[in-house]
């Protein structure tokens, strides 16, 4: 059950596997600051690890953890794996490249976002009730709301073959949701998924936070979301 948005009153949910996303007392954090800011606070990492489909059984390490101030979600992930590239840029076909993916639908009408980041900090970001033509790009101004740090730095490569340990942080303000009007996340209950992906690199894989249970990979599947539920 979600929180309606426009409601004052606040409906938590009974999912014993939801996770719990702290608030940081901490406003306008720069996103170099994510990291050591959660290292600080605590916030435990969530493993990226299902495999659903046999027929890619590579598993990278791949984790993340979340955090939010109320008026913004951070992100951090880190990921071991046995070759990258970051050959997109914003806006481009960033699942090429190794790349980890939040999707969260913030309200129970339909509508999602695909937050898709490159090791190198590049976004693809889109909202819609599903794939292809469902989606819609965000406006330039929007993708340049989110923050990005990289640790392998801003420049975008060609494959590399080696092993590669690399880091990632987002801080996305409430106004990158551009379909909707959140205002504060504190108390807020939404659904999500979080993704390690890379389709071009040496072994393709998916990976996911919450299981998908279908017979083909697709990311897009909105009713195998977890629930994120945001500390108020």
């Amino acid at each position: 059950m979600f929180v309606c948005l426009s409601c004052h009153t606040q409906e938590y949910v009974s999912d014993a596997d939801a996770l719990h996303v702290p608030r940081i007392a901490q406003a306008d954090v720069e996103v170099a600051e994510v990291p050591a800011l959660l290292d600080q606070s605590g916030v435990s990492w969530q493993e990226i690890a299902t495999v659903n489909w046999p027929a890619y059984p590579y598993r990278p390490q791949a984790q993340f953890r979340l955090a939010h101030t109320g008026d913004a979600i951070l992100v951090h992930y880190r990921v071991d794996e046995e070759c990258v590239a970051a050959v997109e840029v914003d806006g481009g076909a960033i699942f090429r490249d190794a790349c980890c993916e939040f999707f969260l639908a913030p309200t129970d009408d339909g509508i999602y976002y695909n937050f898709e980041t490159s090791c190198a900090g590049y976004l693809l970001l889109e909202a819609g009730t599903g794939r292809g033509n469902l989606r819609s790009a965000a406006p330039t101004e929007v993708l340049a709301m989110v923050q990005r740090w990289a640790s392998l730095g801003r420049d975008t490569f060609t494959l590399r073959r080696q092993p590669t340990h690399w880091e990632l942080a987002l801080v996305i303000p409430v106004e990158a949701l551009y379909r909707h009007t959140v205002g504060s996340l504190s108390g807020r209950v939404m659904r999500g998924n979080f993704y390690k992906y890379g389709s071009a690199l040496c072994q393709r894989h998916y990976l996911s936070w919450r299981p998908i249970l279908t017979p083909n990979p697709d990311f897009h599947q909105p009713a195998y979301f977890g629930t994120l539920v945001f500390d108020p």
